[in-house]
């Protein structure tokens, strides 16, 4: 993928970027033209569609025909173009902005397959809108995830499969069969061919509830040091950098989180790292939201690099010479076949 004004841009569909157990001489345990013939149907919403289409290509499918539109009034109208009895349907569509609009229309394409009688209807969901309200932490707040994980039971899924959750918790949010599938391999599969020493390498944490992934993220980089960024937030989407946990002193600084919003977290740590001896910084993290102001935080010359997968759709008018996308449809695409097979996911992982 050219990213026009990018100067760290990559394919994002080439298995020489991707981890070896993607490789296409050993990735598939069937051949692509046996498992052409079963009865395994791959849709999309119109969240992501150009991830949809990657999925497909690596599946060696076609996207199943849907009609998917918006009345008048706002309302959502989903049509199956093809008969799904039978068979075992994926639902690929991230809940990203428009957040409502996205996660009705998942809810809908849902109801379409199960009305259809579709044997087994798995929601493939790369962002999980609503992942951030996963808690209580203040007197009379809604915790929207669990009804989010309610919402896509009821309408009829049967197992959902998504990216990087934002807490592992809301995986027992669900009554029904969850993969959880980690992006990490792609991101660190890029690094490794950077040819950066280990001996110059920190991971840090953006906040202390990121240290569990920023952990296991420096383990699988040839377990380089791990650095913590103290935070103190006064408000949704607004944070305040207070102290750093460790040495970055001379080191090349990986800031490793599951998305970036407003980037108000990451900018304010690229800078407090500058500020404590960090050569270069480097952002890492699965889902690019990007609320503004964000491209105009990620631009102003405090990253090194900041490499995001395409888990959501980057628009091209957000793209700027940091930016690098990776995909990950193939991961993706490797976890419906298992999924379909009855194969195992996490053995991806290990």
């Amino acid at each position: 993928m050219n990213l026009g004004n990018g100067n760290g841009s990559i394919p994002i569909i080439n298995g020489t970027t991707l981890p070896k157990y993607f490789d296409s001489s050993s990735r598939l345990e069937k051949p692509v033209s046996s498992r052409a013939n079963t009865k395994l149907k791959l849709f999309s919403g119109t969240a992501n569609p150009a991830l949809s289409q990657e999925i497909a290509w690596y599946m060696g499918l076609e996207l199943g025909k849907i009609s998917i539109k918006r009345f008048a009034d706002g309302e959502v109208y989903v049509q199956l173009k093809e008969s799904v009895r039978g068979c075992d349907v994926f639902l690929v569509q991230p809940t990203c902005t428009p957040t409502n609009e996205n996660l009705m229309e998942l809810l809908i394409m849902v109801d379409a397959c199960r009305r259809a009688s579709a044997k087994k209807v798995t929601a493939v969901i790369p962002y999980f809108g609503y992942a951030r309200a996963d808690r209580k932490t203040q007197g009379r707040e809604s915790i929207a995830a669990k009804l989010v994980a309610n919402l896509i039971t009821e309408a009829g899924a049967d197992r959902v499969l998504a990216c990087d959750l934002h807490s592992g918790q809301s995986m027992g949010y669900f009554d029904i069969p969850v993969d959880h599938v980690y992006c990490q391999p792609v991101i660190l599969d890029y690094l490794a061919s950077k040819s950066i020493s280990s001996e110059d390498l920190v991971v840090v944490s953006p906040d202390v509830g990121g240290v569990a992934r920023a952990r296991a993220f420096a383990k699988k980089l040839s377990d380089a040091p791990l650095a913590i960024v103290d935070k103190r937030r006064h408000g949704h989407n607004v944070a305040e950098v207070m102290n750093l946990i460790g040495d970055v002193k001379g080191k090349v600084a990986v800031m490793v989180d599951d998305m970036i919003d407003t980037a108000g977290t990451i900018v304010k740590g690229a800078a407090l790292l500058h500020e404590e001896g960090a050569r270069e910084v480097y952002a890492c993290c699965t889902h690019a939201v990007f609320s503004p102001p964000a491209i105009e935080r990620l631009s102003s010359g405090l990253l090194q690099e900041v490499i995001v997968t395409n888990t959501l759709p980057v628009a091209e008018k957000n793209y700027f010479p940091q930016l690098t996308i990776l995909s990950v449809a193939n991961l993706l695409g490797e976890t419906i076949w298992r999924v379909h097979d009855d194969s195992s996911v996490s053995s991806i992982f290990l």
